[in-house]
């Protein structure tokens, strides 16, 4: 039989101990007890309370994340904003109660149309966040078409009425091919969830194809400017010499 045994330190410093291996061990099961709530304290941490969607606070460090990843790999992310058309006058009718049941249906229209890998988060109010790993603009615009035409056809049901909810959709997409903090990606995917509103509404306002194209190769003068004219190409520095002697 195995006597060997664990001493694990009491607050007060005494010590108590238990058999190695056993099951019945007062000291594993309080460990268990506190990793348990630890890992409760760090999800509640992450969650909104009432939707039980991931809260600004994990979108952002997600964000973060995300385009790290973009970074390491060369593939894009992308960015949802959405906002839920004339709120106000749910709350309004309905009352707050009536709202935050509208929020939490949406949630579940939202969850029921997205893939396993795409981040969604409640960003604040009637305002959500949905991070799109490894996808590029076409594919972000056609979930977002996909989101929309999903909440056209879920009334939320309110005090015995079926009442139809629209949203305002904006969407952006980062690439390595730009330097980018994940603040201003997401200020730039809120500029087109503003223009989705100030157009009118239950619509979805995206990154422009002019602005989605490559980023501008650096010229020849800026090349020689950082780097010096090692870096040019010969034929360039060969161009750049008669230049001189001619002038």
């Amino acid at each position: 039989m195995n006597t060997e045994r664990i001493l694990m330190p009491k607050p007060l410093g005494s010590a108590v101990s238990c058999p190695l291996g056993a099951d019945d061990c007062p000291i594993r099961a309080e460990s268990q007890r506190l990793q348990d709530e630890c890992a409760r304290l760090r999800e509640l941490s992450h969650t909104d309370p009432l939707t039980g969607l991931f809260n600004r606070r994990y979108m952002k460090m997600a964000l973060e994340r995300e385009m790290e990843r973009s970074r390491r790999t060369g593939l894009p992310t992308s960015l949802i904003m959405i906002d839920l058309d004339y709120f106000k006058r749910i709350n309004d009718t309905y009352g707050h109660e009536a709202g935050d049941d509208a929020l939490k249906w949406t949630s579940g229209v939202w969850r029921k149309n997205l893939r396993r890998i795409d981040i969604l988060c409640r960003y604040g109010g009637e305002e959500f966040a949905i991070i799109l790993p490894g996808t590029r603009l076409h594919a972000a615009k056609r979930a977002a078409k996909r989101l929309q035409t999903a909440l056209a056809a879920s009334p939320v049901e309110l005090q015995g009425r079926l009442v139809p909810l629209t949203a305002s959709f904006g969407v952006d997409t980062y690439t390595t091919l730009e330097e980018l903090t994940a603040r201003n990606f997401l200020k730039r995917a809120d500029r087109y969830l503003f223009e989705a509103k100030i157009n009118g509404r239950n619509q979805i306002c995206c990154q422009k194809p002019e602005a989605a194209k490559l980023t501008p190769e650096v010229t020849v003068d800026e090349r020689s400017l950082l780097l010096g004219s090692a870096a040019l190409p010969a034929t360039e520095m060969n161009r750049k010499k008669q230049a001189s002697k001619k002038g």
